[in-house]
């Protein structure tokens, strides 16, 4: 528990950070890389490029400050984030890096207005919020019975374009011991070294069903953007990965895991590349429960931008009670003539009613995209505890700040 002599100079640091927090956390990455190269093996560059990353970490230390009393508030928030260390590799060790050059960056931003008080406010603040983690995160490398370095080798058997920009690899593991278990909805790391030999880990969600000889990852190639770097690893796995070659896996991890054994009507939400967990958990429920009902809704730009129709066309053949809606921002004369597509963005009002009340959503997608359908889903007397979403930065924190 923060000492009463520290709480005061956290509650004033609120506003503080609100308006200083990407500064903050700007200068904060400049200096430990700086000081600490080896750590851009374990941080996403490309994150770091665009400057999610830096918003991600001024947010979360914001909504820390905010809600330093307030457990219930912050408790999906560290666990968003230890499933993240997890995935990763992050150690203890690498607390007392990261805490002395976020003390370090509040310093240097506030100056003067940083005075021993306030940083001592502070470093204990930050020391019971790592010790946290840290317990969290030896909890999950002990169930995952992995130590923060393993790595798997996979095969990677098939190679599957599943849309315009996307395409599927299917794994076995060379060493052939069974497969880890995994839970639909959650992602695994891959581990690259880039042409510059920088390593790079990035997750990508399971997109099969668990159970297998073989586990499934899709991945989107991401084209630059006008304010946004290339995807190097994405672009590094479509460029170069081919039948027979190795890839090397970290286990498992993530906690947006969709209800999928269950029997009770369920509510699966998607747009893009958000498909892929998806259709993971359809494919599960098509294993287990084929009886169940299921709303399997999915949003793409085009008919070539639909990843995984195959899969979803193998459940509506399994699964008598599932309903499918598809939409289209753009609708070509094929798509039109079938009329099995909706044209425009997804909307809560032109989907199959369900007992709104009782029935679990799963979403995943672009931020916008989640923020629409969760209104959607409000206003159509769902509750806000019955909405899961997959999602990891800024926006995770919304309800905090």
């Amino acid at each position: 528990m923060l000492s009463q002599e520290a709480r005061p100079y956290i509650d004033a640091s609120v506003p503080v950070l609100r308006e200083h927090g990407l500064t903050i956390t700007q200068t904060f990455y400049k200096n430990m890389f700086s000081e600490h190269p080896e750590l851009t093996n374990i941080f996403n560059m490309g994150n770091q490029a665009n400057g999610s990353q830096q918003q991600s970490l001024a947010s979360a230390v914001f909504a820390y400050a905010a809600n330093i009393d307030n457990a219930g508030a912050l408790a999906p928030v560290v666990s968003r984030i230890v499933h993240k260390h997890a995935s990763v590799g992050i150690t203890a060790q690498h607390y007392p890096i990261v805490g002395r050059h976020l003390l370090g960056a509040i310093q240097q931003t506030l100056g003067e207005a940083a005075s021993p008080a306030l940083l001592s406010a502070w470093e204990e603040a930050y020391g019971l919020l790592a010790s946290a983690l840290i317990e969290e995160e030896r909890k999950l490398y002990e169930a995952s019975r992995a130590t923060p370095e393993f790595l798997r080798d996979m095969q990677v058997v098939a190679i599957r374009n599943e849309g315009e920009n996307v395409k599927s690899f299917v794994l076995q593991p060379v060493d052939g011991q069974p497969l880890r278990s995994f839970r639909p909805g959650q992602y695994t790391s891959v581990s690259v070294t880039l042409p510059n030999g920088l390593r790079q880990l990035r997750q990508y969600s399971l997109s099969d069903a668990p159970g297998k000889d073989h586990v499934r990852i899709s991945v989107k190639r991401e084209l630059p953007g006008a304010e946004t770097p290339a995807g190097a690893v994405s672009n590094w796995l479509h460029d170069n990965v081919v039948e027979g070659g190795i890839l090397a896996l970290r286990p498992p991890f993530g906690d947006f895991v969709p209800d999928v054994e269950g029997t009770d009507p369920i509510v699966l939400l998607s747009a893009g590349i958000g498909i892929t967990p998806m259709i993971a958990a359809l494919n599960r429920i098509a294993d287990v429960c084929p009886d169940r009902e299921v709303i399997f809704a999915h949003a793409a730009r085009d008919a070539n931008n639909h990843a995984h129709q195959a899969d979803v066309k193998a459940a509506q053949a399994r699964m008598p009670n599932l309903k499918v809606v598809t939409f289209y921002e753009t609708l070509d004369d094929a798509s039109r003539a079938k009329g099995e597509v909706i044209e425009g963005r997804m909307q809560v009002d032109q989907l199959p009613a369900w007992a709104y009340a009782d029935t679990p959503v799963y979403m995943c997608g672009p931020q916008p995209f989640m923020k629409e359908q969760w209104r959607g889903c409000i206003a159509k007397g769902v509750p806000a505890v019955k909405l899961f979403q997959e999602v990891f930065g800024p926006d995770l924190l919304d309800h905090l700040m």
